[in-house]
Order: structure tokens, then sequence, then C-alpha cells
């Protein structure tokens, strides 16, 4: 069978969370954590931080879409951080942790916005979902030190008090996904 690659962009937050969770998944063939959503050319961390950029934290998933498909990835996505909190996710505050899709293609884009509809209309008690889904324009890949950052990092704080959390969360729940 071959290779059939794809790449979608989430933002939920932390890039370092997300990058862990994606890199678990079967059919990913890899994930870069990056910048993107915004309007400055070749941000730093530093920039982004300062939420002026336009920018959210995200990262860029390359997929075998033959063994593991956009539905299932979104899947994952919306379970692991919470979608309905504009411009936050948990004590990380600001536009640049944004609730994001990226997309390549207008296909991507419309399987995006029927999966966030179906969620919406899958209960009319919860929150509505504020993620953006738009085309992605560019995608800048972050500082060497962010790329891996919870597999060179596992015995930092951060990593075990927010990351490890969510890692067990998604293993529990979603055992059958991962490598």
């Amino acid at each position: 069978m071959n290779t059939k690659k794809e790449s979608i962009v989430f933002g939920g937050g932390c890039f370092w969370c997300t990058e862990a969770i994606f890199k678990m998944l079967k059919g990913v063939i890899s994930v870069e954590s990056g910048y993107a959503g915004g309007q400055t050319k070749n941000p730093t961390y530093e920039q982004i931080c300062n939420g002026n950029t336009g920018h959210a934290e995200v990262i860029k998933i390359n997929y075998d879409k033959n063994l593991v498909n956009l539905e299932t990835l979104l899947t994952v996505f919306f379970a692991s951080h919470d979608p309905t909190t504009k411009d936050r996710q948990g004590n990380d505050v600001g536009t640049q942790y944004r609730s994001i899709v990226l997309c390549d293609n207008q296909e991507q884009i419309d399987v995006c916005e029927k999966f966030i509809a179906d969620l919406n209309n899958s209960s009319k008690l919860g929150a509505p979902i504020t993620t953006e889904v738009k085309m992605l324009e560019n995608f800048y890949l972050a500082e060497d030190y962010h790329q891996d950052y919870y597999e060179n990092n596992k015995q930092q704080g951060y990593c075990q008090v927010i990351i490890n959390p969510k890692l067990k969360k998604v293993q529990q729940k979603f055992a059958e996904l991962l490598k």
C-alpha cells in the first residue's frame, strides 16, 4: 500500500502538549511545532508570546491518509483541549493559544466545518465551539528547542504537571489509535 501523505495544522493551546499527543497516533508520520494564522513574517517565540503577531502556537501534522483519516485526527484534537474557550487553554491566555484548524484544501475545510457543526448539534447544553477553521497561508517552523519538547524534557515541571495528565487521558480514551 502506497503512503497517501496529507497534512493539517492544529492549534489547541501550548504546542508542546499537542505535539506530544499527536506523535503517539498510528498513521502520523511527523509532527512539527510552529506558528501560523497571523500576519507577521518569520515570527520568533518571543514575538508570539506578546500576542501581537496574530499567529497561534500550532503543530503541523503529516499523516498517512490510508492509516488515519481526518475525522479521527479531529476527534482526538477536540477531545484533548477545550474548543469552547476563546483565546485560552487553562492558564495560557491570549490569541496565540486559540483553538484553530488550518487546512491545505477546501475538502479539509468542509470536513472540519461539518465535524464542528455535528459537535455543536450533539448537545444543546454545551458551550459552542469557538475553533477557527481557515485555509493555511503560511506555517513557520518554531525554534529547534520547541521541537520534540516533551520527549526531550519529560522531567521538567510543565511536562510533569500539564502534559503528562493530557497524555494519560488520550492514552486511556484512544488506546486503539496509539502506535
